[in-house]
């Protein structure tokens, strides 16, 4: 019933068999776990591995047995992992555009054969080293180096909040190499590489953070991608963050559903929770907002799929779906009252995701800086 827009409806037959299937195996493989992943922080491989088995990994890369699809596809199945948890759906985007994407957007052909087909799989668990203990917001401040030293490149450096970083086998990490940013891709078997955990976390409990620890570690030459500049992981980024605002809406879509049918079954002063204005005046403002996010991810997908959408835009509805998923996930707690906080009903695990969702590849604050610098012509950072 908050379909209004009836943004399925406009979905290929491709895209609906897909997306059919994945919610199915969500339901199937990720509902059953999810409250017990996230109560005692459990990450399985093995949730990588059945994402591998469903071939869903870089849905947008071509050959390397993906699904070669559009970003519209890779943004729905977001949303339908992020409709179990948001922490999923990290694991989940992290692999496709932020370890996947630079590989085979900048890397050599080697490397590509080398780790594309495991990466799809769910064999490799991969993740993106760009933010450090004293640079989030800011990244171009890195300090992390690269110098050459005869036929490879020594890395020093140390990055922080890093999703996948403790269980992965290959990380994509950034670093400077005379004084200009570059990407290298690092295996586990390199000497030098420690990935120590990120304890206590009250949110993505069931995605793992960590750390990535460089000292001398010795990366071929070829390990260097073919990107100069913060263009590299911007780029990644921007992929990342389409995903990212489409799956907020997914977490945003199981609050809202929620609590309609919450409201459907509970009774105040002998009437369904349902029947009363307020409650109707909640659920229309939130639907509202609702599907006007997701009618806006599906434009801006349309427009990177034929390569005409620009950062501008992924900011707007990186911040926009957040901000909205966020906002809704609130008022669906309220709705709730005690039960909203509940491990049962689910709502409040969303709640929490969503801080940090709404927190992670930028900012709102960040956002709205880079959507006021397009609109005024002035940079104020």
């Amino acid at each position: 019933m908050i379909h209004i827009l009836r943004v399925n409806d406009t979905l290929s037959t491709t895209q609906k068999i897909i997306v059919e299937s994945v919610k199915a195996f969500c339901k199937s493989e990720l509902k059953p776990r999810v409250i017990h992943d996230y109560k005692h922080e459990i990450v399985d491989r093995k949730v990588f591995q059945k994402l591998g088995n469903m071939g869903i990994f870089g849905p947008t890369i071509r050959g390397y047995g993906c699904l070669e699809e559009s970003y519209q596809t890779y943004g729905l199945i977001a949303k339908e992992i992020e409709y179990i948890d948001s922490g999923y759906r990290s694991m989940y985007s992290v692999q496709s555009s932020l370890v996947m994407n630079p590989i085979y957007q900048y890397g050599h052909k080697k490397l590509k054969e080398k780790y594309l087909p495991k990466l799809h799989s769910g064999e490799y668990i991969g993740c993106f080293g760009l933010t450090e203990p004293d640079h989030g917001s800011d990244p171009s401040s890195m300090t992390t180096k690269a110098v050459l030293n005869g036929d490879h490149y020594l890395l020093n450096g140390t990055k922080t909040w890093i999703s996948n970083s403790p269980i992965a086998d290959v990380f994509v990490v950034w670093a400077k190499y005379d004084n200009e940013v570059r990407g290298f891709v690092l295996d586990r078997s390199m000497d030098g590489i420690s990935t120590p955990k990120i304890d206590g976390k009250l949110s993505l409990r069931t995605s793992v953070t960590g750390m990535i620890v460089l000292e001398n570690v010795k990366v071929p030459k070829i390990n260097m991608l073919y990107v100069r500049g913060m263009k590299g992981p911007f780029s990644c980024l921007n992929s990342a963050r389409l995903g990212i605002s489409f799956g907020a809406l997914g977490s945003a879509q199981y609050c809202l559903e929620q609590s309609l049918d919450y409201s459907q079954q509970r009774t105040l002063f002998r009437q369904y929770l349902a029947e009363k204005q307020l409650l109707q005046m909640k659920m229309a403002n939130m639907t509202t907002e609702w599907n006007l996010a997701l009618l806006s991810c599906m434009h801006v997908a349309d427009l990177f799929d034929k390569n005409q959408s620009s950062p501008e835009m992924i900011s707007l509805i990186k911040r926009n779906s957040c901000h909205k998923a966020l906002n809704i996930a609130r008022e669906s707690r309220d709705i709730l009252g005690g039960n909203g906080i509940s491990e049962e009903y689910e709502i409040f695990r969303h709640l929490c995701n969503l801080e940090t969702v709404n927190t992670y590849e930028g900012t709102y604050d960040i956002h709205s800086l880079i959507l006021g610098n397009y609109i005024t012509g002035h940079k104020a950072f």
